[in-house]
């Protein structure tokens, strides 16, 4: 599903993202930005989901069924710092 070009998770709505995680201002955020992985910082990611939570971000990058979470930087770009297996436990990492 794509909101006016931004991609939510398969099966997921914007409502049910922003009730698990408490943010009721969670959008979803355009791929086309630097993420770089965590562990390795010198590691970029192909973001296939960008989710945005004020000043922090859930990316699921393509080809990867990992969630990372990170930082949302002023430029855009995001900085992995967490990972989780699936969306609902980063979600509620938040």
């Amino acid at each position: 599903m794509t909101t006016t070009g931004r991609h939510l998770p398969a099966g997921w709505t914007l409502e049910e993202i922003r009730d698990v995680s408490g943010d009721r201002e969670a959008i979803p955020l355009g791929i086309d930005r630097v993420v770089t992985g965590w562990p390795d910082q010198d590691e970029r990611l192909r973001p296939e989901i960008v989710l945005g939570f004020h000043g922090l971000c859930i990316v699921k990058a393509a080809d990867d069924p990992l969630w990372y979470m990170g930082s949302l930087n002023d430029d855009g770009s995001v900085i992995c710092w967490s990972i989780y297996d699936d969306l609902h436990e980063a979600l509620r990492g938040l």
